[in-house]
């Protein structure tokens, strides 16, 4: 394979458009434009979240999602092509069921924290909540995968049981959320 980026700047941007695959020019906030971005931040608070110590059924897991993520950016820079099909939102959905299935029911909701690699999964869920709004207001107005959908709604769940599942590996209790809560004590040093 050839180098692909042999150029990292072209100057075609900074009059406020930006290219896709096949060649076409949109304006930087269009909403196809958007939905990329989105799964771009994604995919990379994800490569954060796999800087921290995890175990290997998540880290392989986590391995796996940014390649789809990848994917699911090439179907969105070029319209009509699609490179993610239903197996890969089954194939979250058995993780997501073996994780739960280890994990204590919730009885409360519960805030992002515990442990740093929970704290992130929580912002990978949040941004995939996103991203997930962005290919679907894409989807009204041109065209986005429903498998590519599918997916980010099925893998911000999976980040959310993540978490929780992390928490548990590190003996770190979830953070519930209390509606009635006295004052955090601040630490005095």
């Amino acid at each position: 394979m050839g180098n692909r980026l042999s150029k990292i700047y072209t100057r075609t941007g900074d009059q406020g458009t930006t290219g896709l695959g096949d060649g076409t020019r949109l304006e930087k906030d269009d909403p196809r434009v958007e939905a990329m971005g989105a799964v771009d931040e994604l995919n990379s608070v994800i490569g954060i979240l796999m800087t921290e110590t995890l175990p290997d059924e998540i880290g392989d897991c986590l391995h796996d999602v940014q390649h789809t993520l990848f994917d699911i950016g090439g179907e969105l820079s070029m319209p009509g092509f699609s490179m993610v099909d239903a197996d890969k939102t089954t194939a979250l959905e058995t993780i997501l069921d073996k994780l739960n299935h280890d994990l204590e029911p919730l009885k409360e909701f519960i805030l992002p924290g515990g442990t740093k690699a929970a704290g992130y999964c929580h912002l990978a869920r949040s941004i995939c909540r996103r991203a997930e709004r962005r290919v679907f207001t894409l989807s009204k107005t041109g065209d986005a995968s429903e498998n590519s959908r599918s997916y980010l709604n099925r893998l911000s769940d999976l980040l959310f049981v993540m978490a929780r599942s992390v928490n548990k590996s590190a003996g770190e209790p979830d953070v519930l959320w209390k509606h009635e809560r006295k004052p955090r004590k601040k630490d005095v040093r």
